[in-house]
């Protein structure tokens, strides 16, 4: 009986890559202007007031400024990966049946012999 081992395939492995979407949430601070129309009675002291453009239908205009929100992603590695194997020895038990031939002689005795 000869005992040993054989290598065989007995499978494979793969690395698959897969997109995982979370949401994050975030607080951001946003600023924006609001128009506010100030009013000051006119008298003596401050004629220098009525010294302005007169308002016409046209008005004068100011431009508001508003922050929004915004997301910028970028793609980028962040590790390495790759497969490798080790190699592990255990130890198993191998039962098998062995086949033996035995030979006897069945010799009559030899009356010649005595």
């Amino acid at each position: 009986m000869h005992i040993g081992t054989e290598r065989q395939e007995f499978g494979r492995a793969r690395l698959r890559m897969y997109v995982v979407t979370e949401e994050v949430q975030q607080s951001v601070s946003v600023r924006h202007e609001e128009v506010r129309v100030e009013r000051e009675p006119v008298t003596e002291s401050s004629c220098e007031a009525t010294a302005g453009p007169d308002i016409t239908e046209a008005g004068p205009e100011v431009t508001l400024h508003a922050e929004r929100p915004g997301v910028e992603t970028e793609a980028g590695p962040v590790e390495r990966v790759r497969l490798t194997t080790d190699e592990r020895t255990d130890e198993e038990t191998v039962t098998g049946e062995v086949r033996k031939e035995k030979i006897e002689t069945d010799v009559p005795e030899d009356k010649c012999r005595r």
